[in-house]
Order: structure tokens, then C-alpha cells, then sequence
């Protein structure tokens, strides 16, 4: 810093922050003048005597403090120059949470939930993890603190998804690895797309989203009460293609069969088809059809519980919640209007169809592309 240049805007500066706190109180001693000021105090005080000859016991009179830290300003200046006068503020006491604590809070975290602790609860709360650290570490946080520090781990507080706690989990690995592997060499021997098939039901009142409102105070938005909806079949493939049809009744076999006739008869390829274990798809009808028409179609059964590993799950995903739930849907027949729109708008959008497949349950099933 150039002191001669910036000597007068820098006591500008000093004695306007001073003067801000002598409004109130003049200073009882250095401690309370701000940090930033006391840097240039020592600045300036070192440059007095420095650079302009003034003796310390001056200075010191001058800034009312004790001539000793004039004597230490000056050999901290000696040593690093004005860069050693700089304010650090100090380090503080140690955390409460120490690093061991903290890989410890993290994995308890990632790897279980509440109720495996004694909570009747399967969500993580600042105040339900206070009063673990207080029982396993006995230490006194509170849920706040938890949080701000929980952020600082690289966490956040999400909509967490729901899995089925019945799941078999070497059944999926099992289907990832093995099984899906196999279908994709039937499908390639018998010159074959792969495409997995949902379907789901779609109501009046599906609602989702969030809106503004005034503090403290929920917003109110007028929707239809209306009862009613509709059942939708859906298929999606890796090259983007998706088929749909919309039911106003229960899907059965006979209906699902009649599906599968719409797709199949325009095709110029087989088609290699991942369900669920919905009923209907295990049904009689269905099987004899499939069985009948071995050439043109092939049905293979997704792991159980497992619904997140169905690109086509993604379809409700896009369709309920990013379209349908955010719309102001009057009744059953405008639903249907816009649910058809939804539907239409979102298979002749191909890349947004290849994009379920590369979901990071779904990316096993990206490259079966013929």
C-alpha cells in the first residue's frame, strides 16, 4: 500500500468507523474499534513513525493506545511489512463435533433411518439427531447447529423416494446383471426392440407443486373436487418410441391383449417387452397370446418391488407431476383432454423419452438400442 497516495482517504476511513461506534459509546479501549479499522490504525501508526519520523510515545498519545504496541506494531511491520499488521480474527474454541463424530453423524445418516434407533419415525430430523449425539457422544448441540453443520457435510434435507422394505435386493442384482444381459441377446438373436410397458391410474384431484404465498400463511388455490379419472397404458423403448392408450375402465387381460394388437400390428420388428408382475400380465388370456405369437412378441418380468427400475415409470413421473398435477383440471372430460395432450406432447418428444433411460436405476436398460 501506498501510504503517501492513500494516506488522507484511509484517516477518512478510520475515523469515520470510529466515529460510528463514538455515536453510541466512545470506545473503552482497541478492542472494540472493528477489525478492519484497527488494521489501518496500525498502518497508519507505523507509517507515522516510519515514514514520517514521529516518535512512538507520540503516536501512541495520538491513538491512545499503549507505547508497547507501537513497539510491537513496528517489529510485526519489520518482519512481514504491512502485510503482518493485517487483523486475524482467532481461531476459536475446538468443534463440538469432531471429525470422527462427523463421519460417524454421516453414515448414520446415508445408512439407516430413525426407527432403527428407537424412533417411531423413518425420517431424520436436527432435533432427532441432537439427541443422538447427546446419548452415544454426550454433547450438547442443538438442532440448528445440527443442520448448519449436516450442510457442511455435503447433505440437505430432500423428498426422499419410498422403496418396498420387501424388496430383494440380490433378486434385482441378479436381474441386472444376469438376467437383463440374457434378454438382450434373445432380443438380438431374433432381430428384436426391447421396450418396457406401465400403467397407472390418473385422477381429477392428482395435484403437485409448489406455489408463492405470504409468510406463515398457506396459499389457497381453487381446484376441481371432482371425482374420477382414467387408466393409461404406456410403453417406452431406448431409441425413444413410446406408445400409449388411455382406458376409462379397469385394465384386464382382454384389454391389455387388445394393447398389445394395436402396437404390434404396424410394426416391422419383434418386439422384447418388460412388465411387472401386475396380475393381468400373468393371466391366461395373456400368456396364450403371447404364447400364440411367439414370432411377433416376447414377455420377460421385471425384479419385484422395484418399480424405479422401470424406465416407463418415468411416463407418470413426467405426466402427473410435471404436467397433469401443476394444471387447474376442471373435470373428468377436460382431464381427458389434457391428458391426451400430455401424452401426445411428450411421445413425439424422443430425446425427453431416452432421457428415462438414463436415470441411475434405469441406465442398465440404455444401451439396448437395435
Amino acid at each position: 500500500m501506498n501510504f503517501d497516495v492513500e494516506n488522507q482517504s484511509i484517516t477518512q476511513f478510520v475515523f469515520l468507523s470510529l466515529g460510528a461506534i463514538m455515536e453510541k459509546d466512545y470506545p473503552a479501549s482497541a478492542k472494540e474499534i472493528p477489525d478492519e479499522a484497527m488494521s489501518y490504525i496500525r498502518k497508519l501508526a507505523v507509517h507515522a513513525v516510519r515514514a514520517r519520523g514521529f516518535s512512538p510515545e507520540l503516536v501512541a498519545v495520538v491513538y491512545d493506545v499503549d507505547r508497547t504496541c507501537i513497539y510491537r506494531w513496528l517489529k510485526q511491520y519489520d518482519e512481514g511489512g504491512y502485510k503482518a499488521l493485517e487483523s486475524h480474527k482467532p481461531p476459536g474454541a475446538d468443534p463440538v463435533i469432531t471429525p470422527g463424530i462427523a463421519i460417524w453423524l454421516k453414515q448414520t445418516i446415508l445408512e439407516s433411518t430413525p426407527d432403527k434407533h428407537g424412533y417411531d419415525t423413518n425420517l431424520w430430523t436436527g432435533r432427532i439427531l441432537a439427541e443422538l449425539l447427546k446419548e452415544k457422544f454426550n454433547i450438547d448441540v442443538s438442532d440448528s447447529a445440527v443442520r448448519l453443520h449436516l450442510k457442511a457435510l455435503g447433505l440437505s434435507c430432500q423428498k426422499p423416494e419410498y422403496q418396498d422394505d420387501l424388496r430383494d435386493k440380490e433378486e434385482i442384482k441378479h436381474f441386472v446383471e444376469v438376467k437383463f444381459p440374457k434378454i438382450q441377446q434373445v432380443a438380438e438373436k431374433i432381430g428384436a426392440d426391447i421396450a418396457f410397458e406401465d400403467e397407472a391410474g390418473v385422477g381429477v384431484m392428482t395435484r403437485h407443486g409448489r406455489t408463492w404465498g405470504a409468510q406463515g400463511k398457506t396459499p389457497v388455490v381453487p381446484v376441481s373436487m371432482q371425482r374420477g379419472g382414467y387408466n393409461v397404458l404406456s410403453i417406452v423403448t431406448a431409441k425413444g418410441e413410446m406408445y400409449y392408450s388411455i382406458e376409462d375402465g379397469k385394465i384386464n387381460g382382454e384389454r391389455f391383449i387388445e394393447f398389445l394388437k394395436e402396437i404390434l400390428k404396424n410394426r416391422l420388428r419383434p418386439l422384447v417387452l418388460l412388465v411387472d408382475h401386475a396380475t393381468f400380465h400373468k393371466s391366461k388370456p395373456v400368456r396364450d397370446f403371447v404364447r400364440a405369437n411367439r414370432t411377433k412378441i416376447r414377455v420377460f418380468f421385471l425384479p419385484k418391488r422395484a418399480p424405479e427400475f422401470n424406465p416407463d415409470e418415468q411416463v407418470w413421473n413426467e405426466i402427473k407431476n410435471n404436467r397433469i398435477g401443476k394444471q387447474p383440471v376442471k373435470g373428468k372430460l377436460d382431464l381427458r383432454f389434457r391428458l391426451k395432450d400430455a401424452l401426445e406432447s411428450l411421445k413425439n418428444n424422443t430425446q425427453r423419452v431416452i432421457s428415462f433411460f438414463r436415470m441411475p436405476s434405469t441406465k442398465y436398460a440404455g444401451g439396448c438400442v437395435a
